[in-house]
């Protein structure tokens, strides 16, 4: 058995797979394309209910305020089974939960056609979100099963890229669903239901498919699975003098790194939740056109999000400095936000704005996730993480509330638009206090260790 390359502190390089140079691609090519179709499927179901309320409102005499309510319980229900789901995919099985999860999702959403009352619609969401729990931190457990840290980051920006491009796929797919009527069921609910059923297919699909460790890799041959257990594996050990679970929680909840970084999120996911949901209907008050143009101009917005997250990434990889990249791209959506209500602006030089907004609006998340890596111990960074997800998420419930709030108050797309871009800016603002090193490129490894390499053995020394 071939011994892993170490760096120190745990650390292993991309050097290491010089034994196994198809090793990287051969796991890459097998996990990234599931999991990137898997939440492009999981973002859609989620945010569709955006584009059916442009029929669905009018249909079910549904207010704002009850889809501000409606839009924002999923998050609540999203909240309970996201620390418990990341925990089974670590003891149990990837597999098996992702594939329940898919199949439950994916019935709910499609069973949303059927609601009738705001009780019933509200219900439905937040079922949905209970359903789909446990979903994005469980891929993330998920990843430190296949991929050692180095490669771990571009990883996760191809998944977060997913978020834009299932948004632009949604927007004209959804438009064009607006208009069937099959067996006197109108568009917005076959919206739901053939929207619904790819996540129940694809989590039968994922149960056969997908490989929960490397161990079970029947795909790879047993001396590169034996050699990337030992690489994860090595890299799982704890470091000398880390603090235990305990401690590290305290210790997280005591750094004001913490709290700025979770309040930052709160504040700009309050505006950004928001801003996603309901763009389809404020475009359409801005340009008073169609249902179709309004979910093709939303199109548009989100195609520029997608070449937002893709240069996010690489300039911040280039450079090293994640900080400012997360507060440029903040405080440029709030201006651009603020920049498309100039009063007197044709809606084409609005349009502009808001595909200006898109991109930026999507420039920030890729290096926001790595600040707490950046900024803290490892103890401390892996309990604050999840810490401040659950405000990204509880974000989401008060953005929308408040959204169909302003709206049911017979607020102007101004003033919502004025609310939304306060949001992202308080966020960059509190970001900016955030005190961090900017990353250095690392010097070339030597092929052989400093240290004696660690095994699975040595983790109990």
């Amino acid at each position: 058995m071939r011994e892993p390359v170490i760096t120190g502190g745990n650390h292993v390089t991309s050097a290491a797979f010089s034994e196994f140079p198809g090793l990287r691609r051969k796991i890459a090519w097998r996990v990234l394309p599931l999991v990137f179709v898997l939440y492009i499927v999981a973002y859609l179901d989620r945010a569709n209910v955006g584009f059916a309320k442009l029929r669905m409102a009018s249909d079910l005499k549904f207010s704002e305020q009850v889809f501000g309510l409606g839009i924002g319980i999923f998050f609540i229900g999203y909240l309970i089974l996201e620390i418990p789901g990341a925990l089974l995919v670590e003891r149990w099985s990837a597999r098996k939960w992702f594939a329940r999860i898919l199949i439950s999702w994916g019935a709910i959403s499609s069973l949303t056609a059927f609601v009738h009352t705001p009780m019933q619609f509200y219900v439905a969401r937040f079922l949905l979100g209970v359903a789909e729990a446990g979903f994005f931190p469980g891929i993330i457990v998920y990843f430190t099963h296949w991929f050692i840290r180095a490669d771990r980051a571009r990883a996760l920006s191809g998944l977060v890229m997913a978020v834009p491009f299932s948004l632009m796929l949604g927007a004209p797919v959804s438009a064009l669903l607006l208009d069937v009527h099959w067996l006197d069921l109108v568009g917005w609910k076959w919206l739901f239901i053939l929207e619904g059923l790819p996540a129940v297919a694809l989590g039968i699909f994922t149960f056969f498919y997908m490989t929960d460790r490397p161990r079970n890799a029947k795909w790879l041959a047993p001396e590169e699975r034996d050699y990337l257990e030992d690489l994860l594996a090595a890299e799982a050990c704890p470091k000398p003098g880390a603090v235990p679970v305990g401690k590290g929680i305290w210790q997280a909840l005591r750094s004001p790194t913490v709290w700025l970084l979770a309040f930052g999120i709160f504040a700009t996911n309050t505006g950004g939740y928001a801003l996603a949901f309901w763009l389809p209907t404020t475009v359409k008050h801005l340009s008073s056109g169609s249902d179709h143009a309004a979910l093709f101009y939303s199109g548009l917005f989100f195609a520029c999000g997608l070449f937002g997250v893709f240069i996010s990434g690489q300039s911040s990889d280039r450079t090293g400095e994640r900080k400012w990249h997360c507060v440029g791209g903040q405080v440029a959506t709030a201006l651009f936000l603020a920049g498309s209500v100039i009063p007197g602006q044709p809606f084409p030089l609005v349009m502009v704005w808001l595909c200006a907004t898109g991109f930026a609006a999507y420039f920030w998340p890729s290096p926001f996730w790595t600040l707490p890596t950046l900024t803290l111990t490892a103890s401390a960074a892996a309990v604050s993480i999840g810490f401040i997800n659950m405000l990204a998420n509880l974000a989401g419930y008060l953005g929308n509330h408040f959204y169909g709030w302003l709206r049911g108050h017979e607020a102007t797309d101004t003033t919502c638009l004025l609310f939304l871009a306060a949001c992202y800016l308080l966020g960059g603002i509190l970001i900016s206090f955030i005190r961090v090193h900017r990353e250095r490129p690392a010097a070339p490894q030597p092929l052989t260790p400093k240290h004696e390499p660690h095994t699975t053995k040595d983790c109990h020394h």
